[in-house]
């Protein structure tokens, strides 16, 4: 698994982490039954302390993303698919839309957006 991570963002690492495992299950990269790496391995690749790398797989877990088992490891759990945003990321969305409507995209415009953002697109 090759991550992509900005030392110089200020979206924490564990976060960063995170959000490209959610982006590559969601893009079909990471299939349903599939090992991740072990927390050490994936902080020796990524050059990050361990705690970094177990807090992102800790909130992954919660999340429904990943299962891990002592025997199995770390691997992709189907999609939690409730259908619906938990509340902290539905807020999330109303401050992207809010943000988009302030730099004058018309709802087409961030409609378009979020299309490719969910097609997998950039």
């Amino acid at each position: 698994m090759l991550l992509r991570l900005d030392m110089a963002s200020r979206t924490p690492i564990y976060m960063q982490i995170r959000n490209q495992v959610v982006l590559g299950i969601a893009a079909g990269e990471l299939a349903p039954g599939e090992r991740l790496p072990t927390i050490r391995a994936l902080a020796e690749q990524c050059g990050v302390n361990m705690m970094t790398v177990s807090k992102a797989y800790s909130l992954l877990r919660q999340e429904g993303y990943i299962t891990a088992d002592r025997r199995g490891g770390t691997v992709v759990s189907g999609s939690p698919g409730t259908g619906a945003l938990s509340e902290k990321y539905a807020a999330a969305l109303k401050v992207i839309a809010a943000e988009a409507r302030l730099a004058g995209l018309d709802e087409e415009e961030f409609a378009s957006l979020c299309r490719q953002a969910y097609k997998g697109g950039a």
